[in-house]
């Protein structure tokens, strides 16, 4: 389905099941991050951008206190009292409902209850975050329909603890953050200690970039994430009997992790390998960025995944056989490839030129198939601008 359809299916779907018409509709991107991957919480930098899939969310107030909501992609429903916002065994229920409660938890007065319809093509497990999009976009829509006027930044930040409270899983800011503050032919680069940003140009006059995924389906919540982070812990505070002023890696040079390699153990060493020359690998890619040098950008998306797959191990066979396909292509075809998200899974992302895409697709689906005897499904994405209103 063409992603210019989505808003009108979603009024569609509201108006079926609430027998009225919306107030608005309001899209919310998914994200890509084309470097900088399980930086974010270790108060590193990354480097997403918003892009042309998304959830799209039909809303309307009601008159009483009752909250009605809608899964159009799953045929779904679910309701809840505007005052009692508690965890569903819905797990779908919980992105939307954990953005009622963190907002009233601020102090933002939800006075009245609501109905929404929401559903898009932002693709779920292929680690394009369609979870930060639904919590984005409902957190966009209440705030636009209540009048409560929450700032984009806070808006990520509720996201954010609404992923954590009411999903489970520990995540950093950077997938809401994107969602909400993308801009179109840009990639923004977030400093996840002070949330400050800065948005570099990304030219895809002659490029594009091509999502293939694994097929292969991670929960998160459920992964060896949980267990990365707390390793990037420990290694902090190894560390900081020899640097007692560090607070995160983000303070850690690679120099500084291999002079204490003796000190952490081997899986804790390689974990903060990874993190602290990830880290300063954005530093570079934006470098390359602003002089337009998309092929050294290229190089470093290679290099990360090589971390990914040996140091921080969050790849998979299907990953490291997609980037090792890509790497194999021409040079001049294919810049850069690696695993997008947070791994054992999903998708990989790569920087293709325009007339060379078909060809990649292509080749990559038909050494996909000889492989793992089965299609591989690949997503062309653009950058686009954050959530909004849809006109």
């Amino acid at each position: 389905m063409p992603v210019n359809t989505y808003p009108d299916k979603i009024a569609e779907a509201f108006v079926h099941v609430f027998g009225k018409k919306p107030s608005f509709i309001v899209r919310a991107p998914g994200r890509i991050n084309l470097i900088g991957e399980h930086t974010d919480y270790n108060n590193g930098f990354v480097l997403p951008a918003a892009i042309d899939k998304a959830i799209y969310f039909a809303i309307a107030p009601r008159t009483d206190r009752l909250c009605k909501l809608y899964a159009a992609d799953l045929d779904d429903a679910y309701e809840f009292a505007v005052d009692k916002p508690l965890k569903s065994s819905k797990s779908w229920a919980n992105y939307l409902i954990g953005m009622v409660s963190e907002l009233g938890a601020s102090g933002h007065v939800i006075d009245k209850g609501f109905e929404v319809a929401f559903g898009g093509d932002v693709p779920n497990g292929a680690g394009l975050s369609s979870s930060a999009a639904v919590e984005s976009g409902m957190g966009f829509a209440l705030s636009k329909m209540f009048a409560l006027n929450v700032p984009r930044l806070e808006l990520a930040l509720t996201a954010q603890r609404a992923e954590h409270n009411f999903a489970g899983l520990q995540c950093g800011i950077m997938d809401m953050f994107a969602s909400i503050h993308g801009q179109e032919n840009a990639v923004i680069r977030l400093d996840c200690r002070d949330l400050s940003f800065e948005y570099f140009p990304f030219d895809l006059s002659h490029y594009k970039i091509v999502l293939c995924n694994s097929g292969v389906k991670h929960t998160l919540a459920e992964s060896a994430y949980n267990t990365r982070r707390l390793e990037c812990e420990e290694g902090v505070a190894i560390l900081k009997e020899f640097y007692p002023t560090i607070e995160s890696l983000r303070d850690v040079t690679l120099a500084q992790v291999e002079n204490h390699r003796a000190a952490m153990p081997d899986n804790v060493y390689r974990r903060c390998r990874y993190v602290t020359a990830e880290i300063a690998r954005v530093v570079a890619a934006c470098e390359d960025l602003q002089k337009g040098d998309l092929a050294a950008f290229g190089q470093k998306m290679y290099a990360t995944h090589e971390g990914l797959s040996k140091d921080y191990e969050v790849s998979c066979d299907e990953l490291d056989f997609l980037v090792q396909q890509a790497h194999q292509l021409p040079v001049e075809d294919v810049l850069g490839s690696r695993l997008m998200g947070g791994g054992f899974g999903g998708c990989t992302i790569s920087i293709v030129k325009t007339e060379g895409v078909d060809r990649f697709i292509e080749s990559m689906s038909l050494a996909y198939a000889n492989k793992y005897q089965r299609s591989l499904a690949t997503y062309v994405v653009t950058i686009t601008d954050g959530v909004g209103v849809v006109a």
